[in-house]
């Protein structure tokens, strides 16, 4: 976790007793330095997964939309595709 920028921010949680030895137990077990250090590290590891799973459900929706739009739009194929499927045809006759 390579974070350069100044630690300027404070973030304050309660949580219940039992939550509370559960992390500690899970900070001992990993070894980290601090309780503070074993929680920002699990926070933004955690973070940046749900970030990237959300970002590849929104790249999964974009591409099934543009397929979709693609196979069942409207469009009128461009000069390329048309040039394409001319040569296609002439070589497969």
């Amino acid at each position: 976790m390579a974070n350069n920028t100044s630690k300027d921010e404070r973030i304050e949680l309660r949580v219940s007793a039992e939550d509370k030895r559960l992390f500690q137990k899970a900070q001992k077990l990993h070894g980290d330095r601090s309780f503070s250090t074993f929680m920002l590290r699990i926070v933004r590891q955690k973070s940046e997964e749900i970030i990237a799973q959300n970002d590849r459900i929104l790249a999964s929706e974009r591409d099934r939309t543009l397929f979709f739009d693609a196979v069942f739009g409207d469009a009128e194929p461009n000069e390329a595709l048309r040039t394409a499927a001319q040569r296609y045809q002439s070589k497969s006759s």
